[in-house]
């Protein structure tokens, strides 16, 4: 017989109120002072996130919602949002599966989660994962001589 995993239900049962809450903001708006920081695996399966932001963030990333978004969309699995970065406007999408965090700050609300595995195909604006996308990322056992930009400029 198999042990029932009480994490995972629990992490299940938290994340319907994260949707919950995040559908209260996309019909009623935040209001009174209310914000969400949002904490999830930029690599996790389902993520669309812009390369750049892949590259900054390679592990986690935390989004606000407060005042600059839009086109919030929540469905059963997952959300999207459309926010603003480097002063142009991009739209996110996280599935549910991906959370590691949920903060209200306004009434001292927090939610922590434990996803479950390791780096999956994520998509991104390209829609090819970034580890398949040359240059996008240098090889870590690589060293590079500062000496070899040099020469380039020369």
């Amino acid at each position: 017989m198999a042990k029932i995993d009480y994490q995972t239900l629990l992490d299940n049962a938290l994340k319907s109120v994260v949707k919950d809450a995040l559908i209260h903001a996309q019909v009623n708006g935040l209001g009174d002072g209310t914000h969400f920081f949002i904490t999830f695996k930029t690599r996790a399966a389902g993520v669309v996130l812009p390369d750049f932001l892949r590259i900054r963030y390679p592990d986690i990333m935390t989004i606000v919602l407060q005042y600059s978004y839009n086109n919030l969309h929540v469905s059963d699995k997952e959300f999207g949002v459309q926010l603003t970065f480097d002063g142009r406007p991009f739209f996110i999408r996280v599935p549910f599966s991906a959370l590691v965090e949920f903060k209200d700050p306004s009434v001292d609300f927090i939610l922590t989660f434990h996803p479950k595995g390791g780096i999956a195909a994520a998509d991104n604006d390209m829609e090819l994962p970034l580890d398949e996308r040359p240059d996008t990322v240098p090889d870590p056992g690589r060293v590079v001589s500062l000496d070899d930009f040099r020469k380039n400029r020369k």
